[in-house]
């Protein structure tokens, strides 16, 4: 079994920066592939960015490409996401999810485990 804690989230303005992080017990997340996903209140959880099991690979959803970098600590257990030029529409509970494979994966039914989540607000 493992189990995510996310962290990191606030409200901040339009053009900060936030990082999320990640942190795994349970399991050495060394071989899960991680992924982070977002919830806006009315919509549905989306993929927001991904990463492999060593880090080589990393893929993000276009809303996001250039302003967020996915990465991770295997020795510390723990992925993050860094969020630079933060716009109102990345508003939105941000949820860190794991599965066990090498790859990247953007489904939200591809991971078996989850986070509680953390509240990000951007305010205009």
């Amino acid at each position: 079994q493992v189990r995510l804690i996310e962290s990191g989230g606030g409200l901040v303005q339009a053009g900060d920066s936030l990082r999320l992080s990640c942190a795994a017990s349970g399991r050495t997340i060394s071989t899960y592939a991680m992924g982070w996903f977002r919830q806006a209140p009315g919509k549905d959880r989306e993929f927001v960015a991904g990463i492999s099991w060593s880090g080589v690979t990393t893929y993000y959803t276009d809303s996001v490409k250039g302003r967020f970098t996915i990465s991770r600590d295997n020795a510390k257990n723990t992925v993050y996401l860094q969020m630079n030029s933060l716009k109102p529409e990345d508003t939105a509970i941000y949820y860190c999810a794991a599965r066990q494979g090498g790859g990247v994966y953007t489904g939200v039914r591809e991971y078996a485990y989850w986070g509680q989540g953390t509240q990000v607000t951007v305010s205009s």
